[in-house]
């Protein structure tokens, strides 16, 4: 089950380098996790200052 990014975020990016597989890019007015690549580990929720990442 992948992560996801809710309308809370502020698209400020501190998510992107967390990533260890890659799977967050930014998208329309905020970033997005594609599904099929997220590993669920939860590095990039833990790092989200807006708590806009959580578990699908």
């Amino acid at each position: 089950m992948a992560h996801v990014i809710s309308d809370e975020c502020v698209a400020c990016g501190t998510c992107v380098d967390e990533c260890p597989v890659s799977a967050i890019s930014e998208g329309d007015g905020k970033y997005e996790i594609n599904a099929d690549e997220c590993v669920d580990c939860g590095s990039c929720a833990a790092v989200c200052p807006t708590g806009a990442i959580s578990a699908e």
